[in-house]
């Protein structure tokens, strides 16, 4: 898989162990930044990670900052985005199992490095299980499109 990542000053350590782990299991990695921990603005990383995959250039995207809020309700506001704020294993399997998450987003300042490695891999293991999630994920983009 591609995986677009990207985080602000307060996920970058963690956006930084998360990309090499990517890499360890295979998957080629898009790092939209920041590439310090020097003070930024999350919504920019966001909205340039969120739209990049909408535009098709990878297949999931994480994204990092201190607590993973923000990174989510910035993602979110892109059309086509399922951004899920996940800190342990079960939400992050159902975020793609129940929800069909393209987004996966944390908090370096909440879990460490060895959970965020566990829920990463959860996530991208996971596959949607259509069915009765299908007519709720539906629900959710016919609303996002309503004029």
């Amino acid at each position: 898989m591609k995986i677009l990542i990207g985080s602000d000053h307060g996920g970058f350590c963690l956006k930084e162990d998360l990309k090499s782990f990517l890499l360890e299991l295979g998957h080629e990695v898009k790092d939209f930044g920041v590439f310090s921990s020097d003070q930024s603005d999350y919504p920019e990383v966001a909205f340039h990670v969120a739209e990049s995959l909408i535009r098709g250039e990878g297949d999931r995207a994480v994204l990092i900052c201190g607590t993973g809020i923000g990174m989510a309700i910035s993602a979110n506001k892109v059309k086509g985005i399922r951004a899920a704020l996940c800190h342990d294993v079960f939400s992050a399997r159902a975020a793609m199992e129940h929800n069909r998450a393209n987004v996966l987003t944390m908090g370096e300042r909440v879990i460490g490095a060895g959970l965020a490695r566990e829920i990463l891999k959860t996530w991208l293991e996971a596959e949607f299980q259509a069915g009765r999630h299908l007519r709720r994920v539906s629900k959710i983009e016919e609303y996002e499109n309503r004029e």
